[in-house]
């Protein structure tokens, strides 16, 4: 499992190095002492199991979680308690009160694996299976061109037809490989292949144009090989 932390104190950050060091399952891929640079660095690099600090500088743990979609699962790190109905509210996989023992670490990180869920493997298999009113029905990666959100409701459009799923864009973009299929604001996703042009924070496919948020702007340059928006 990919781990990140995020914690401003650098010994409880040390202790969680030194813990995640002893589990062999556990790859440490970053530490972060702030919400701001990990939120940014999140958005191209997705983890499978985030460490993270409640009481940061400048915005909080709880607010990260509020702020962004984390794919992986959490584990809250904090030395309050009156935070935790708040992070189960956001569905957390554990709450690990500091100081942090080793035997309490290993328990959280095992509820976490628990909750991984099982998804396709859309990058090898090149489709998957998507809700849809009264079935189940295949759509191909190679077909998609982009994915729209419809007010509850999902609009995924492709080469031959257009699908209505009550599937989350979250719950898609978990299922779909980032570097073919990505998101790029909050009720978008696109074919990174199906792109046609790219101006002002504006993409085109076939006739459609789709906005480039802020939010995700950074990995998608990142994505289609440039750092910056052409000017």
């Amino acid at each position: 499992m990919r781990c990140l932390i995020i914690e401003d104190e650098p010994l409880a950050a040390e202790r969680l190095t030194d813990y995640i060091a002893k589990l062999p399952l556990l790859q440490l891929v970053g530490t972060f002492d702030n919400a701001t640079d990990a939120m940014s660095w999140l958005l191209a690099n997705p983890v499978d199991l985030l460490f993270l600090d409640i009481s940061l500088g400048g915005m909080t743990g709880i607010e990260l979680l509020e702020t962004m979609t984390v794919h992986g699962q959490v584990i809250l790190t904090t030395a309050h308690p009156e935070f935790a109905l708040k992070g189960y509210d956001l569905k957390v996989a554990d709450y690990l009160l500091k100081p942090i023992t080793f035997q309490r670490f290993v328990q959280a990180v095992e509820r976490a694996q628990t909750l991984r869920p099982v998804v396709d493997a859309p990058a090898e298999r090149g489709f998957i299976f998507v809700r849809t009113e009264f079935r189940l029905e295949k759509v191909r990666l190679a077909d998609i061109l982009y994915i729209e959100g419809d007010g509850d409701y999902r609009q995924i459009h492709t080469t031959q037809k257009r699908l209505t799923t009550a599937e989350t864009l979250t719950e898609l973009e978990a299922r779909l490989p980032v570097d073919r299929i990505c998101r790029v604001h909050k009720s978008y996703m696109v074919a990174l292949d199906r792109i046609e042009a790219v101006e002002r924070d504006r993409l085109s496919i076939r006739d459609k144009l789709i906005p480039v948020s802020a939010t995700y702007r950074d990995r998608f340059y990142a994505l289609i090989g440039h750092g910056a928006p052409p000017r």
